[in-house]
């Protein structure tokens, strides 16, 4: 996480164009989830999305991160809405909730921020703040797909994914690859956790729910959208670090990775090329495959 945690880093941009969460995903963990419902923790909350979607169903709601840019975004968008006032902040790690009592969380969370806790460090606090039959819900997404657009994904793919070429699958941090397993390496040790449930989707370019499992994240989208979502990338903002002499083009510079990609995947779909020059304009389907980790922990089980 600590590419979020620079200054530099665009938390603005994260905040815009990262896609929110449905109401379907809600619904599964709040239906999976045993009364009470006083407190629940979103962890890793970055600009607050999920802590200000729980705020109607729980009592309190407290939201954690390391970053303070992300925390900032999150206390502005919160506070400058409709109330939300059972929402707080906090800068912290996962990994380490002093302020929280012995079993006061009845849920904990974690939208797109589960891969980068320190897992062997977690598990015991976790332990520790979650009451007993309370829930943990993890969960995240991976590369979007154009499902009604197989070249420009395979455009996509190579540029997202190949090695040594010095695209941006080389300024992947390591723990994208537990986002790529849909968070199969997260493992709720089993003497403490129970009833761990799965929901996967993997996408296709064959259209709309052509992929495998359950859809959990689809949107449509403008392709300039699109590209302002990529350029959200950890491993876009670690190729720019690295390239620091690469100004976007609609910045007046000669164009970045993201610009090369998105011109290559232009040229490769006809439609979106007859749309030039305002192809960012056009819409698109996008999906993105995902996976959502559930668990409650045992009766039984002591807090240290």
């Amino acid at each position: 996480m600590a590419v979020f945690a620079k200054s530099v880093f665009p938390h603005a941009a994260y905040s815009a164009f990262r896609p929110e969460y449905p109401i379907f995903l809600y619904k599964t963990i709040l239906a999976y989830h045993q009364h009470p419902r006083k407190l629940v923790v979103d962890l890793g909350c970055g600009h607050g999305i999920v802590s200000r979607a729980l705020s109607d169903s729980f009592e309190h709601v407290l939201g954690c991160d390391p970053s303070k840019g992300m925390l900032e975004r999150a206390i502005h968008i919160t506070y400058s809405g409709r109330g939300h006032c059972n929402v707080t902040y906090r800068e912290a790690l996962a990994e380490s909730l002093p302020f929280l009592a012995d079993e006061e969380v009845d849920m904990v969370v974690a939208g797109q921020a589960a891969h980068w806790f320190d897992l062997p460090r977690l598990w015991p606090e976790m332990n520790r703040i979650v009451r007993k039959g309370g829930t943990l819900a993890f969960w995240g997404y991976k590369d979007h797909v154009f499902v009604d657009y197989p070249r420009a994904t395979e455009i996509l793919n190579q540029y997202s994914c190949d090695k040594g070429k010095n695209l941006l699958g080389d300024y992947w941090p390591p723990e994208r690859s537990i986002l790529q397993n849909k968070l199969r390496d997260i493992q709720p040790p089993s003497e403490t956790w129970e009833d761990i449930q799965r929901l996967e989707y993997e996408p296709r370019a064959n259209g709309q729910r052509s992929g495998d499992g359950h859809l959990l994240l689809a949107k449509r989208m403008k392709l300039g959208d699109v590209e302002e979502y990529v350029r959200t990338w950890s491993s876009t903002h670690n190729w720019q670090q690295a390239h620091p002499g690469a100004k976007r083009a609609d910045e007046g510079g000669v164009g970045d990775i993201v610009d090369e990609m998105f011109e290559k995947m232009v040229d490769v779909e006809e439609d979106w090329k007859q749309a030039k020059p305002s192809w960012k304009e056009k819409e698109v389907n996008v999906e993105w495959g995902s996976g959502i980790l559930l668990a409650r922990k045992r009766e039984g089980v002591l807090s240290h």
